[in-house]
């Protein structure tokens, strides 16, 4: 067939020839918004009501339309009917449309229903001066875009128009609403240890009455039966005899070692009670008032003690006094036979970066002091530096050498109570250097 029928269907030939002409307007289309997009024009024909009328964009150099391609945001550029007269590819993309079909529509088809209201106002501010909105935009597939419009007037040869750029919030109000959830988390969190905190403290309240009280019922016992053993050994001495008197000896020395252990545990638990760490205290008056208590051991042993200037710490005067009076007991005690007691108390600066693998101090304080009690006693094995600051631990019988295994928990409890830290060093017959680092 080279002919059209009479049904009037077209030829083979009429067919390809009407295609052609479509793609070559088709390439005409997409030439000119080419051109109109990398700015080789500055003009647009449209057809409206009055026939074609010819839009001038004094703006649209080609300086400016590559820097509205290049933006992140949509842009795009409305006359006072609030028809597309440009728009850059991010538009495009936005609303899911091909560019060639954006130019040309009127803005309002791209305004969800339920912001067409809120548009209009600002399309009538947007006239006067520039203004932003959050609104919701249509795409094509119906998809919800939320946006934050920022509008500005521009001057055209015949005109006005108006300069749009949208800026997709969709990310943002994801990670508003992200914040939000984990603001109620975290708000959830802090009530939950305020709780916390208020049954740590009833319940440490109550430890500390229950300490005292059991601290007090149970010397006063221990009292009587000291009482009633040296009234045994005066009064009944020739009716107990010699195994008689030595079972009260033996009852009277565990009478006195369980008052000892009684006020050591209170001591200890009495370090969870608020303290004023904030004043700065004298280290060589705290060290002074315990040599004056230890002053009888200091002479039976004739030990020598080199004191350093110490300087000062912010801290409480009882807790530093504790760890001090223990530090330097403990070096009294465990001395080497027939060596006379060597103990030097130093102060070292130190930074941060200098302080031991395990102590990670909180905040940001870079400063901090290394107060050292070091003697030339019986020392330990290394190996047992870190369980010597346990509660009721020893490394020697009770008889060699008397205690209760408390004093060094203390001064480690001290130490953390002041936002610092304690370390023991030693070698078996070498003596031993105990370093408690405090921030300055």
């Amino acid at each position: 067939m080279n002919s059209e029928s009479k049904s009037g269907a077209k030829t083979y030939a009429q067919l390809v020839a009407e295609n052609d002409q479509l793609q070559r307007q088709l390439d005409e289309a997409n030439e000119t918004i080419q051109a109109i997009r990398t700015g080789q024009v500055d003009a647009l024909v449209v057809e409206g009501e009055q026939g074609y009328e010819l839009y001038t964009l004094k703006t649209a150099d080609q300086t400016y339309r590559v820097f509205i391609e290049t933006m992140n945001e949509g842009a795009v550029t409305l006359n006072q009917d609030g028809m597309i007269l440009y728009a850059n590819s991010m538009f495009s993309s936005m609303v899911s449309l091909p560019l060639s079909k954006v130019i040309g529509l009127s803005f309002g088809l791209f305004v969800a229903r339920d912001n067409q209201l809120s548009f209009a106002q600002l399309f009538e501010e947007g006239w006067i001066k520039n203004h932003k909105l959050e609104l919701v935009l249509r795409t094509r597939n119906d998809r919800e875009l939320p946006c934050l419009l920022s509008v500005t007037a521009l001057d055209l040869d015949d005109g006005r128009c108006l300069s749009v750029v949208l800026t997709d919030l969709t990310e943002q109000i994801e990670n508003r609403k992200q914040l939000t959830v984990n603001n109620e988390r975290l708000q959830e969190a802090i009530d939950a240890l305020e709780i916390s905190n208020l049954a740590l403290n009833r319940s440490n309240e109550n430890l500390q009455e229950f300490a005292y009280v059991a601290s007090h019922d149970l010397q006063e016992p221990l009292r009587k039966i000291q009482q009633f053993g040296s009234l045994l050994k005066t009064t009944y001495l020739t009716e107990l005899g010699d195994s008689g008197a030595d079972l009260v000896s033996r009852m009277e020395s565990a009478a006195s070692r369980m008052s000892i252990l009684i006020r050591d545990l209170l001591d200890y638990s009495r370090l969870t009670k608020s303290m004023n760490t904030t004043d700065a205290q004298p280290l060589n008056a705290l060290v002074d008032d315990v040599l004056l208590e230890l002053e009888l051991v200091v002479q039976e042993t004739g030990a020598i003690i080199n004191l350093e200037e110490l300087g000062t710490v912010a801290g409480d005067p009882t807790q530093l006094t504790q760890a001090l009076r223990n530090l330097l007991t403990n070096a009294l005690k465990f001395v080497q036979s027939g060596v006379r007691p060597v103990i030097s108390i130093t102060r070292q600066a130190i930074v941060r970066a200098d302080l031991p693998g395990g102590f990670h101090p909180l905040g940001n304080q870079e400063a901090f002091c290394a107060i050292r009690v070091a003697d030339n006693g019986i020392g330990f094995d290394s190996r047992q530096a870190e369980r010597i600051f346990g509660t009721f631990q020893r490394l020697h019988g009770m008889r060699q050498y008397p205690g209760t295994g408390i004093g060094l928990a203390i001064v480690k409890k001290v130490a953390e109570n002041h936002g610092g830290y304690v370390l023991a060093e030693s070698e078996s017959g070498q003596g031993a250097t105990f370093t408690l680092f405090l921030p300055v």
